[in-house]
């Protein structure tokens, strides 16, 4: 993949996130903290359906791909059984009176109950046609049918708030309908010849059969990284209230700044580490690499702990905790991002399962943690045991990586995940008591890198002076 290719779909994510930074405030403004959280919900009942019905085959696609003589078949037969199980599932829930409205939001309508499963449904199809655009490097079609719909999403918050329109959930979610429809409506377009054609295909059950066999196993997986990712939010409805949950959606959605170097580096990682393994050469880089990571998740920690204060000043005065909640909510985005440089042996030698043990365990872990912690410190302690759990994540996949594969030095990756960790749970508890305390942490923590990262740093500044160097020659 050439570099205007990785830009091309990375402008997706880091567009999005800049959009997002707009739009939550004016969620947030508008609507009441309640609302918020009951979105929250929403988006976990969406990544969950999205994860479940898919049944791996989304997945069967990607790995298919490029050895099937006949694409639109295959598109064809790795969309239709999950979104047949998925119509029948909703007509039974639909059978029982608005159950989805009560369950997500706790509110008795069948109107929120129509609008969340074309929600749903919108999403399944959506997730399989943005696949064709990601195979076919259709990089600019992939980020603009991510751009415009929160576009859209953020003209249609404000004419609420320009028109003075009710602030109900309902409204909400319409919003938020009418956005992923266009979003469907852009992938359906710009991916039109190729199911159109799969809709003359007929579905060879054999080839279904085996791809099935590939997906349905990787849904555990799947489904062990949902719980890790999701227990938080679904304990924090359960254990607290939705006015918790919604301070924690918020923090969330701050810390999902971090995930566009997660995107990125994802884009990019995979395809070459693969390729120095494959043939065995460049492999001293892996551990160069994941020094550069550690140093800009070290960074990045940092920041968050000295500048969270910022949120302060676009959020409504009952999202005050955030500036402290935010910060163990990086945990996620950075931890996972810094495991992606250790994985790589459960990668190359293709033991998966590995991989869903990690994940199951720190599920378990997260699990209790949230179940301890919920109801004494509220969205407060879910965060922390999100952020310990993937930092148990972390050093799971880690390990196991090198029983697989080939040892690597992880005493500095270690010490400092540990720490960073540490401070991460000290202030999201206590840092609204200890503010200096904190602060201090977190400048200390900066000024160490100078010491224990000064080969990465000085080599950052020579390739930079260099590219300097190279663009003024050739500009003479």
């Amino acid at each position: 993949m050439t570099p205007r290719k990785i830009l091309s779909f990375a402008l997706g994510p880091i567009g999005g996130a800049a959009l997002g930074f707009i739009t939550l405030p004016l969620v947030t403004w508008f609507f009441s903290q309640e609302d918020v959280g009951r979105m929250s919900m929403l988006g976990v009942a969406i990544s969950f359906s999205v994860l479940l019905y898919t049944l791996g085959l989304d997945q069967a696609y990607v790995r298919e791909f490029h050895e099937s003589k006949n694409t639109p078949a295959l598109l064809k037969t790795t969309i239709l059984p999950g979104l047949t199980l998925l119509l029948l599932s909703l007509g039974v829930l639909f059978s029982f009176g608005n159950v989805i409205s009560q369950w997500l939001f706790e509110i008795d309508s069948l109107l929120l109950s129509i609008m969340v499963a074309l929600l749903i449904l919108s999403n399944y199809i959506t997730r399989f046609l943005s696949l064709i655009l990601r195979m076919n490097e259709q990089g600019l079609a992939y980020s603009m049918s991510q751009l415009l719909p929160k576009l859209l999403l953020i003209l249609i918050i404000g004419s609420y708030v320009v028109f003075s329109a009710e602030k109900t959930i309902t409204n909400l979610v319409l919003a938020h309908l009418v956005s992923t429809a266009l979003v469907f409506g852009i992938y359906a377009w710009n991916t039109r010849k190729e199911w159109l054609e799969g809709l003359k295909q007929s579905i060879d059950y054999s080839y279904l059969r085996r791809l099935l066999k590939f997906g349905l196993p990787l849904i555990f997986g799947g489904l062990a990284f949902w719980g890790l990712t999701a227990t938080d939010r679904v304990l924090l409805k359960q254990l607290a209230n939705f006015e918790q949950l919604g301070l924690y959606s918020v923090s969330i959605s701050f810390a999902t700044a971090a995930t566009i170097f997660q995107s990125v580096f994802s884009t990019i990682w995979a395809p070459t580490v693969y390729k120095w393994a494959a043939a065995n050469e460049k492999l001293e880089n892996i551990y160069k690499v994941n020094r550069y990571v550690l140093l800009i998740v070290i960074i990045l920690f940092c920041l968050a702990g000295l500048f969270s204060w910022i949120v302060t000043w676009i959020l409504p005065k009952q999202y005050n905790e955030v500036r402290w909640i935010v910060i163990s909510c990086l945990g996620y985005p950075l931890l996972y991002t810094l495991s992606e440089t250790t994985v790589i042996g459960i990668g190359i030698t293709r033991r998966s399962s590995f991989a869903m043990l990690a994940s199951v365990i720190a599920f378990v872990v997260n699990l209790l943690g949230n179940w301890w912690l919920i109801p004494i410190y509220g969205a407060a302690g879910a965060a922390v045991s999100t952020c310990v759990a993937f930092w148990i994540f972390f050093i799971l996949r880690t390990e196991f990586s090198i029983y697989l594969w080939k040892p690597m030095p992880r005493l500095t990756l270690y010490l400092y995940s540990a720490t960073l960790v540490a401070g991460a749970v000290f202030s999201t508890l206590y840092g609204k008591i200890y503010t200096l305390e904190s602060i201090t942490f977190w400048v200390l923590i900066l000024l160490s890198v100078i010491l224990f990262f000064k080969d990465e740093i000085s080599e950052t500044k020579e390739w930079t002076n260099k590219k300097l160097k190279n663009r003024a020659i050739s500009n003479l």
